[in-house]
């Protein structure tokens, strides 16, 4: 990945990263709630990422590549199930557990990206 590439993944990622935390901490008490407003987001992170790697991704490949991350996604779901209803804590907690699981599955997703391009070139 050049730096270039790298900045552009950067601000990808934690735009969909503080996002999904906004969502994430204004959902905290409503079971699964979340989850309908992550996966445009994180959609939206992977189709973007693809173009900085010269990669055109549908909507439905997106879905397909995250599909591939659910340990990441279920994770967040987990998080939620275990803390969300814990008012001002849980909204904190969800929010946070929001922002890392994106993050992490943005950079996953990037590097993936990086390579497969390396290989295509």
């Amino acid at each position: 990945m050049t730096n270039e590439e790298r900045i552009k993944c950067n601000a990808i990622i934690h735009l969909a990263a503080g996002s999904a935390a906004g969502v994430a901490a204004v959902s905290a008490q409503i079971p699964c709630a979340d989850q309908v407003l992550l996966v445009p987001i994180e959609i939206t992170m992977v189709i973007s990422l693809g173009k900085v790697f010269g990669i055109d991704i549908t909507g439905s490949a997106a879905k397909g590549v995250l599909a591939g991350k659910l340990g990441i996604i279920g994770g967040m779901a987990l998080s939620q199930a275990l803390c969300g209803w814990i008012p001002l804590a849980g909204n904190i907690i969800n929010a946070a557990a929001a922002s890392g699981m994106v993050e992490a599955l943005g950079w996953a997703i990037a590097n993936d990206f990086s390579v497969s391009a390396r290989h295509a070139a």
